[in-house]
């Protein structure tokens, strides 16, 4: 029930107003910009802090994802069906590392026996997110699947802005997206694989009060360096209604609306997913190189064209009617393996 939680993500929090319409939506701002680990989920819900990262010389990236309630889990999904929607029993740190043309993925789903939530950090199990009140750091203790490696190092992500506004998703006010720190920089230093390097990075915030398939089928979302920096966010809805979020992001961290261009085609995906994003005509938009590709989830590199210059972006789209398709729910446990005890201590 949103109405267990703060105004019910609908109503503004203070004087100023809520939220917008469905076209360059105006956020409403939050107190304390920052992640805020320990905010309430309710059953059946989601919440989600998602990290990325370019290194200076292009060569490397990461995503680092925490979850409760891990949002696309096979077991949380059959968790649901059977009346059993305990966020806190399915929560997940998902880090991922891109290096050389190759991928080391880890994401293994823990109970609550192995998460600590608070105010300033999540734990699960070994790995945990600490916000130090200017600056994030994330312990990774992982194992990669389905090749077993280990995964084991740190990241520090210095925003270079905050932000504490909140853009609602669906006309209902059940699901909303705030962008914490749209641009940031990052210091990633890891034991296994060995690696060190800096670069440029971004963080964001998910959450919703029902399962993310009951209001959206799909979405294309990206965001983009230069100046200003820039975040599209394409969504459609199960109403049949669309969102289209345009935002750029300038220096000191003021979002503005931003004219969104036309859509771009990407080529499809090894699964046949199909992808778009959004370029001014004088550039379309062309995959630089696919990070992740999966039956009803891509992310890519890409160059495109917006305000005037052309620009890299880490680029997103997301089918939903295809996650809860049965052959899919049956492929994703090799991805995501979930932890049948938590760790001793």
């Amino acid at each position: 029930d949103p109405g267990a939680l703060s105004h019910g993500w609908r109503d503004p929090s203070g004087t100023g107003p809520a939220d917008g319409g469905d076209v360059g939506a105006p956020g409403r701002r939050e107190p304390a910009p920052g992640p805020r680990f320990g905010q309430p989920v309710p059953r059946g819900g989601y919440a989600w802090w998602y990290v990325d990262a370019l290194s200076e010389d292009g060569r490397n990236a990461l995503t680092l994802i925490g979850f409760v309630g891990s949002v696309f889990s096979p077991y949380y999904a059959r968790a649901r069906a059977q009346g059993h929607a305990d966020p806190m029993a399915h929560c997940a740190i998902n880090a991922v590392i891109y290096r050389n043309g190759a991928r080391r993925w880890a994401l293994t789903e823990r109970g609550g026996a192995a998460v600590g939530y608070s105010h300033e950090h999540l734990r699960v199990g070994p790995s945990a997110m600490h916000w130090r009140g200017d600056a994030l750091e994330v312990l990774i203790d992982e194992r990669a699947a389905p090749l077993p490696a280990r995964l084991r190092g740190r990241v520090t992500l210095y925003p270079e802005t905050l932000n504490g506004e909140r853009f609602s998703l669906d006309a209902a006010g059940r699901h909303y997206w705030q962008p914490i720190a749209p641009r940031a920089r990052v210091e990633v230093m890891f034991d296994e694989p060995r690696l060190c390097w800096k670069g440029s990075a971004y963080m964001d915030h998910n959450a919703g009060a029902e399962p993310i398939e009951a209001a959206f089928s799909r979405w294309d979302w990206s965001r983009s360096e230069g100046e200003p920096a820039a975040v599209l966010y394409d969504v459609q809805r199960r109403d049949g209604t669309r969102l289209a979020l345009a935002l750029r992001i300038d220096a000191d961290g003021c979002l503005q609306p931003l004219e969104a261009p036309p859509f771009s085609r990407l080529p499809r995906t090894f699964w046949g997913m199909p992808r778009q994003a959004r370029a001014e005509p004088a550039e379309p938009a062309r995959v630089i190189r696919t990070l992740e590709d999966s039956p009803f989830y891509t992310r890519s590199l890409i160059r495109t064209r917006l305000a005037g210059q052309s620009v890299l972006a880490i680029h997103e789209s997301l089918d939903l009617e295809r996650w809860q398709r049965p052959w899919v729910q049956r492929l994703l446990p090799f991805r995501m393996p979930r932890a049948r005890r938590a760790p001793a201590g």
